[in-house]
């Protein structure tokens, strides 16, 4: 890395992964520390990556890595599986025991070892052919998330939230008066730091979880999964004015991590044989869903929706949920009629649910 900054800075042609691993045998002799890693375990395929999604701006230019950040390596070769036992064996390492989350299934092409929070972390990536499942399910939903409650469906299912951090916030707050009272970098000021992090690793995994779980819900039970095209980078922006107030919602809206359970459902829809369909989040909780009347005035209030013209009335999460759900199915009409798209499922036929919260 520093040979190419080097070279980047005198407009140079920066060395390739074969040229950088020619380089290789001469350091080893230079620096005998080398050997006692494994050969496979030097990042050179990782920085040639970075190079590649700087130079198609994707990212920014690769920096050196510090220790006790992102902590890991990955082994692409000359290790070995006993997925019986719950064994890895290491080039230079030997043999370990680990808790096996899971079955490895398919042919094992590399692993990857990541330090957190004082644990160590191995990941199998594997290659396995997969047939497309045939969705049983016909079923729709609209999917409309909010700050109050996680996730309100179309068919009525509401989804409160976990909010873990704020449930740890006056420990965590606690524990960094702590660190602020200690000198930097001495023993206690690190003890408070790694107490820290555990308390942040415990958040993340509360969170993780729980979104995983409501995931699994929903992509099971629902062939097509219809939500919001949100910009949380853009929601979560600071604020010049109310920074107070604006601070609170983005941290809410952060802890509830709306673009996780997206990522998760993309994915686990594709697994279950279905279908996620983003929608534009435009005037969704505006629209009247028995009269398509559409006026800013619908919404009287953050959790209640009358329409301006034939009075209907229902919770407003309710209302852009079956919104949601209308649009992604008038999309994915366009999309059929036009053959960009070719479901394995049958088309949800089910009515919408709606007219039933009438007052």
């Amino acid at each position: 890395l520093a040979i190419n900054t080097q070279r980047y800075e005198k407009k140079e042609k920066r060395l390739g992964y074969a040229e950088l691993c020619a380089l290789l045998p001469g350091w080893k002799k230079e620096h005998p520390f080398l050997s006692d890693a494994p050969a496979q375990a030097f990042s050179l395929k990782n920085l040639e990556r970075a190079y590649t999604n700087f130079f198609e701006k994707r990212a920014d230019l690769p920096k050196f890595k510090k220790k006790g950040q992102r902590d890991s390596f990955r082994i692409p070769q000359g290790f070995a599986l006993d997925n019986q036992n719950g064994r890895v064996e290491v080039p230079k390492m030997g043999w370990m025991r680990y808790r096996k989350s899971q079955d490895v299934l398919g042919e094992a092409k590399n692993l990857t070892l990541r330090e957190s929070c004082g644990k160590w972390y191995v990941s199998v990536q594997t290659e396995r052919d997969v047939e497309t499942p045939q969705r049983p399910s016909t079923s729709a939903v609209g999917v409309d998330w909010g700050v109050v409650n996680l996730a309100t469906l179309s068919n009525g299912e509401v989804v409160d939230p976990c909010q873990p951090l704020k449930k740890f916030l006056p420990k965590l707050a606690k524990w960094q008066r702590r660190m602020a009272r200690k000198k930097k970098f001495s023993t206690n000021w690190r003890k408070a730091k790694a107490r820290i992090a555990q308390l942040y690793a415990k958040v993340a995994n509360i969170r993780k979880d729980f979104l995983h779980k409501v995931s699994n819900d929903i992509s099971k039970n629902h062939a097509v999964v219809v939500v919001e095209d949100l910009q949380v980078k853009s929601m979560s922006r600071s604020a010049t004015k109310k920074v107070a107030q604006k601070s609170g919602l983005n941290r809410a809206i952060l802890d509830a991590s709306p673009f996780e359970l997206r990522r998760q459902l993309e994915y686990k829809t594709q697994w279950q044989g279905g279908l996620l369909v983003p929608v534009a989040p435009q005037n969704t909780s505006r629209k009247c869903p028995a009269c398509r009347y559409v006026s800013a005035e619908n919404r009287k209030s953050q959790a209640k929706f009358v329409c301006g013209g034939c009075g209907f009335s229902a919770p407003a999460d309710f209302v852009s949920a079956v919104n949601i759900r209308e649009a992604g199915l008038a999309s994915l009409a366009c999309s059929w009629s036009s053959g960009e798209v070719s479901p394995p499922w049958q088309e949800p036929t089910e009515g919408i649910p709606a007219l039933a919260w009438n007052q």
